[in-house]
């Protein structure tokens, strides 16, 4: 019945509209072929994506995507609720662009003809010291509780104080004690340590691991059923905040330092290790932005940068980037008795969204690219949140925004998205809005002439589009696709192939901060890591001693293969 409804008005606006049209005047041209004509000037510059949009709808379209992937990574993933994530198989996206000709996930690919030789890091433990790497890792996740990341919330971490656990742990094998390692603490704000470690080589070319993090987000230890502030080990499982979000990698990484200065071998590539601060909280000028920033990376690119903050145990070779928005529309207060002298800000708020969705939908089709990386939906965009006015049941309300996000794939940019949005919202602001469908016969967008106002009151309903974040941030949230030609990306896909019988390259609709910036850059950025993806930010997270023996063993093979 709503649909025939629907139609029925959709059927009453195209007769009005053809009048109007024929009639001449300043809307004909408009309506001759609705917003599609009326927006042409305005959309010429979209670089050919999509077709016009065909407003009035009688229903908003549907999206052309099934479910969407939750998001461990985001710069706002510290609000979301306690959840179980789960990576999800890619899915066959239709009606992109592209001919699907590009590099696709292979998961036999390899560096080299011969498995990994051992050969090449002689003297170094082949598996992973498990009782020092427990001890590295109780000691982190004691200090969880100060590592604790939500700007938001007040609630800021003292990485300096894992950074220091690892020091100490390093200490014995730096230069200045007769060993090979090179550590440097480098610290932008006061109690915000990131730590760069090298083990030189003989040649220029680089092996590096990265983006590990010192700070986790918050726990509260009411909802737990373990401490969360302290290492739990129950069989294979090791419990803690932070044990899959990233203490787990930190202790890994440094205790494969450890092994590497004890056995001092002989490397043509120098080994770069960054910890990195401030990453659950996506605050600029603390972490990695700032190490990249003051040139302590720079010698990475002269081979594959490891950024080692994904998870499941396979390579991660697509992330979608995010970003964040919130769409207010204004209408007019009046009691419920008297729909037609009122602009109902809920329903403009409705149709306004499928609107813009339809727009964004249209110009940002799936794409061939985005099936060959395995990713489980292409860009999306959907509203998430939604607040009213306060006011009592009788009454038409006057302000409603709607908040959301768009998690973009990598192989479109976030510049044409933000300017693609902010014109559709101008479209709506301009005379587009008189289109959009309403409900019933007395729903409306604009009052008639005949309606007083009070002072300040609106006689058409007004759109506002507020970004939750600068194009700075939504540039360092941007999305990435590994290069899949590059010698550290078959590196790894075979060194998991070898250790684990297994590979599934992977990409995922959550967002990694700078990592697109710094491949833009010159870095042979490749994703990686060995926690568990279904735990993120979760209560009881945990991660696995087989999962951490076997990261142990990828990180090796990883090194001797490219040293081959």
């Amino acid at each position: 019945a709503f649909r025939q409804q629907q139609q029925h008005q959709h059927q009453q606006q195209q007769s009005k509209m053809a009048a109007l049209a024929a009639g001449g005047g300043c809307l004909a041209g408009t309506c001759l072929t609705g917003v599609a004509l009326w927006a042409k000037d305005s959309r010429a510059n979209s670089k050919g994506r999509g077709k016009g949009p065909t407003l009035p709808l009688p229903v908003p379209q549907p999206s052309p995507f099934g479910r969407f992937t939750s998001a461990p990574w985001s710069p706002l993933k510290n609000s979301s609720p306690t959840t179980h994530l789960r990576r999800e198989e890619g899915f066959s996206l239709t009606g992109g662009g592209g001919n699907g000709s590009g590099p696709r996930l292979n998961p036999d690919v390899s560096l080299t003809k011969k498995p990994a030789e051992f050969r090449y890091v002689a003297g170094m433990k082949q598996s992973l010291d498990q009782d020092a790497f427990i001890k590295i890792l109780r000691k982190l996740i004691g200090e969880a509780k100060h590592l604790q990341n939500n700007p938001r919330l007040d609630i800021n971490p003292e990485e300096t104080r894992a950074a220091k656990i690892v020091m100490d742990q390093l200490a014995p094998y730096t230069q200045a004690k007769g060993g090979p390692l090179i550590m440097e603490e480098l610290t932008y704000v006061k109690g915000r340590s990131n730590l760069k470690v090298v083990y030189p080589g003989t040649g220029e070319k680089t092996v590096s691991f990265v983006g590990s993090h010192f700070d986790v987000v918050p726990a509260d230890p009411e909802t737990w059923d373990k401490d969360p502030f302290s290492l739990t080990i129950e069989g294979d499982k090791l419990y803690g905040r932070g044990t899959t979000d990233c203490l787990g990698h930190v202790a890994l990484i440094t205790q494969f330092l450890v092994e590497l200065a004890k056995a001092r071998p002989r490397l043509t590539r120098t080994l770069i290790v960054v910890f990195i601060a401030g990453e659950e909280g996506g605050v600029a000028g603390i972490g990695v932005d700032k190490v990249v920033e003051a040139g302590k990376l720079a010698e990475a690119k002269n081979g594959p940068v490891y950024w080692v903050d994904s998870a499941d145990s396979q390579p991660c070779c697509g992330t979608s980037g995010m970003m964040a928005w919130s769409l207010k529309c204004k209408g007019r207060l009046i009691h419920s008795g008297f729909p037609q002298k009122g602009i109902n800000s809920i329903e403009l708020a409705n149709q306004v969204c499928s609107y813009v969705q339809q727009r964004f939908y249209e110009d940002f089709p799936p794409l061939a690219a985005e099936e060959a990386y395995g990713f489980s939906s292409g860009s999306n965009m959907k509203p998430t949140q939604i607040e009213c006015a306060k006011g009592s049941m009788n009454q038409i309300c006057p302000e409603t925004t709607v908040s959301g996000d768009i998690r973009l794939s990598p192989f479109y940019d976030v510049e044409d998205v933000k300017s693609a949005i902010e014109g559709y919202v101008s479209e709506l602001n301009h005379g587009a809005i008189d289109l959009l469908p309403t409900l019933g016969s007395w729903s409306k967008y604009e009052l008639a002439p005949d309606v007083p106002l009070q002072p300040g009151e609106l006689r058409r309903g007004v759109v506002e589009l507020k970004w939750q974040g600068d194009m700075d941030t939504f540039k360092l949230y941007a999305g990435f696709a590994a290069k899949l030609d590059s010698e550290g990306h078959k590196a790894l896909v075979q060194a998991c192939r070898e250790a684990r019988n297994d590979v599934k390259p992977f990409s995922v609709n959550g967002s990694l901060p700078l990592v697109k910036m710094m491949q833009k850059e010159g870095f042979d950025i490749q994703l990686c890591g060995f926690g568990l993806m279904s735990v993120y930010h979760g209560v009881n997270e945990y991660c696995t001693m087989d999962d951490m023996v076997k990261a142990y063993e990828v990180m090796l093979r990883v090194l001797c293969l490219l040293e081959a």
